[in-house]
């Protein structure tokens, strides 16, 4: 509630019932609860309306899901996004030295009208804390060929000072390498054929004419699980030289070559990925930063969509879908940052629904 304050509220005053904090506050708290919508939202707020008074006035009651949908397709999710990074530089004031940052976008399937020609889904990029599980900050984007212009300024906002950041090929540009390295962080970003001369010149590295290259480090580890067999090698190579235009990359120190070879019952499969770092040629710490940026999958995109529904979810009105799906990420960090019950995300919500004293826990309030 202390950061919600700082967001103007796009009503009438003359017409305004429910103060925006505590509307804002009652949201978060039915989403916590396993809530995915405003109507799931209004029905399990009447019910522990009692509960919410212990905190807050809500002088006239809950709000309708309508009224809860109408506000927020009004607020101004610039200043939403705002008040989020702020609340998350109360709860998490520094990340650890080397904590990998991935930056990855993802696309809400549901949030527009088909029958409006001129809409697009939404489109978020969030900067995700692999290892704490936690979203940093978001960025809207109409769709996704603007991940490269929301990028830099998604990483303007942050407080990046000794992270190592993560991004894939497609925001693997110049400016967005400088812009990190301005943030005080280093990169790990991934070549593909998007920028064919860097990827080639990689590619055949080892073949140059000046001779046969050696890897400055290498790294090395197998994994077996459920009958399958996989190796992941690493080979780390300070000789940026041989790169294509490598002064165009700020701060470049060394370039990496990541094989993944599968078995699973006779079958073997190899995959070869080429990246960029302005990290030295340590190829154990650029491995274990590549292998952190799939966090991002598995522990925010899947999780959206599987414990909160997130594809499913027809919340659309004017900058609903935006402002609901920072809320989504409020209740991941709430979630994630409680670490008294070693239990999944969907039990925890299960937990919070039916249990005040847990509810209050993770939400931090005295009862």
């Amino acid at each position: 509630m202390q950061v919600f304050v700082s967001i103007s509220d796009p009503r009438s005053p003359r017409h305004t019932q429910h103060d925006l904090a505590e509307l804002l506050t009652v949201v978060v708290c039915g989403v916590l609860s396993g809530a995915d919508d405003f109507v799931g939202i209004e029905e399990w707020a009447e019910v522990k309306l009692d509960w919410l008074r212990g905190f807050m006035k809500l002088e006239q009651g809950i709000p309708s899901h309508d009224t809860l949908a109408r506000v927020f397709g009004l607020i101004s999710p610039d200043e939403f996004e705002a008040a989020f990074r702020r609340w998350v530089g109360m709860v998490i004031p520094a990340l650890a030295q080397d904590t990998v940052v991935a930056i990855d976008g993802k696309t809400s399937r549901r949030s527009h009208n088909k029958k409006d020609t001129d809409a697009h889904p939404l489109h978020l990029v969030s900067a995700f804390a692999a290892g704490l599980g936690v979203v940093l900050g978001q960025k809207a984007t109409e769709e996704k060929s603007n991940e490269i212009t929301a990028i830099p300024e998604l990483l303007k906002t942050l407080a990046l000072q000794g992270t190592i950041v993560t991004i894939d090929a497609m925001g693997t540009q110049t400016k967005i390498a400088r812009t990190i390295r301005e943030r005080g962080a280093h990169y790990v970003l991934c070549v593909k054929e998007n920028h064919p001369n860097l990827h080639d010149s990689i590619l055949f590295a080892d073949i140059d004419p000046r001779g046969p290259l050696t890897p400055s480090s290498t790294h090395e580890t197998t994994i077996k699980d459920h009958g399958r067999i996989e190796i992941r090698r690493c080979r780390a190579y300070a000789a940026i030289d041989r790169l294509y235009k490598s002064e165009d990359w700020q701060d470049l120190a060394s370039f990496a070559v990541v094989e993944r070879i599968r078995t699973v019952g006779d079958h073997t499969s190899t995959e070869r990925v080429f990246y960029i770092s302005s990290l030295p040629a340590d190829a154990e710490r650029i491995a274990r930063a590549v292998r952190s940026h799939w966090e991002v999958e598995n522990r925010l995109h899947w999780c959206l969509d599987v414990q909160f529904n997130e594809d499913q979810s027809r919340v659309r009105t004017g900058y609903a879908a935006n402002n609901f799906a920072i809320v989504r990420h409020i209740v991941m960090n709430l979630l994630r940052l409680n670490t008294t019950r070693k239990v999944s995300i969907k039990s925890k919500r299960m937990l919070a629904a039916t249990i005040d004293e847990f509810r209050a826990e993770l939400l931090g309030v005295m009862t």
